[in-house]
């Protein structure tokens, strides 16, 4: 059972008592991990709040059935506690997940380990891609999959995935175009998203298509080692044509030359000071 009432002093404590955050470029929150305590073994993810108390509930009931999803098609998930949490009169979301080592994560192991083992880590991910592609038929509703290099770790060889907020199951495009202005972290972006709302909403339409998912991952490695782009293009073409054929067309065809995000996408992380660091 989970202590709420240690959580919440533990949420409304300054950093240096609560543990410094873990990243602080990701989009939707700071995540952090205590140093010690009841949740020293869980990261803590604190999102914003809404003054819909029914769009709090239908969040809350929509991160239930995705994490329920990702594990019934077979992705290796931390185990993970989603909160409406009461906080000085306001319901607040929270997130509660399973600690993963810290030298596991993706991100920084392509950024140093030698590149044929980079390649070991990318049939790793798209393992998990291709095994959820291909469950995702079973979901009589609109889902979709983020399998970024960042929101992977390797542990014992195996990616594990770690990236539930938001639940990318059940909201229409349009619904979850407003989603990635409500629950930004970044003031400017919800101050100057509204703006741009058509381009904004298209950050999702890579989530919601299976060879895009899987180009998206070729370039992020890509860019993350320019050094092996040829190497990561060729696994991914080899990928799509062993183990998600339906795709192959497609895949092959984002495959043709290195993988590039959209301009809009670029400005907006360079206006916002995001790199891409691990979201945790």
């Amino acid at each position: 059972m989970t202590d709420l009432d240690a959580l919440r002093d533990l949420i409304r404590a300054d950093s240096a008592t609560r543990g410094q955050p873990i990243s602080r470029l990701g989009y939707f929150c700071a995540p952090f991990r205590p140093a010690e305590g009841p949740f020293a073994d869980r990261v803590i993810k604190v999102y914003r709040g809404l003054r819909d108390p029914a769009a709090l509930d239908r969040l809350a009931a929509a991160h239930d059935d995705y994490a329920a999803a990702l594990r019934d098609a077979g992705v290796p998930l931390p185990e993970t506690e989603f909160l409406l949490l009461d906080i000085d009169g306001a319901r607040v979301p929270v997130i509660l997940q399973e600690a993963l080592p810290q030298d596991s994560m993706m991100r920084p192991l392509m950024q140093s380990r030698p590149l044929p083992e980079t390649l070991t880590m990318m049939e790793a991910a798209g393992d998990v891609i291709a095994t959820f592609w291909t469950a995702a038929d079973r979901f009589d509703t609109r889902i979709g999959f983020h399998p970024s290099i960042r929101n992977f770790a390797i542990v014992d060889g195996k990616a594990v995935f770690f990236d539930t907020f938001p639940p990318l199951i059940h909201y229409s495009r349009a619904e979850m175009g407003k989603m990635l202005l409500q629950f930004s972290d970044k003031a400017l972006m919800r101050w100057v998203g509204p703006l741009m709302q058509g381009r904004v909403t298209g950050i999702q339409d890579e989530w919601y298509s299976p060879p895009e998912t899987l180009v998206g991952l070729v370039g992020s490695a890509c860019r993350l080692r320019p050094e092996g782009v040829q190497g990561y293009l060729d696994w991914g073409r080899d990928f799509a044509e062993r183990r998600m054929p339906r795709w192959r067309a497609e895949a092959l065809a984002g495959l043709a030359e290195p993988p590039r995000l959209p301009g809009y996408w670029t400005g907006f992380r360079k206006l916002l000071g995001l790199q891409g660091e691990p979201n945790l």
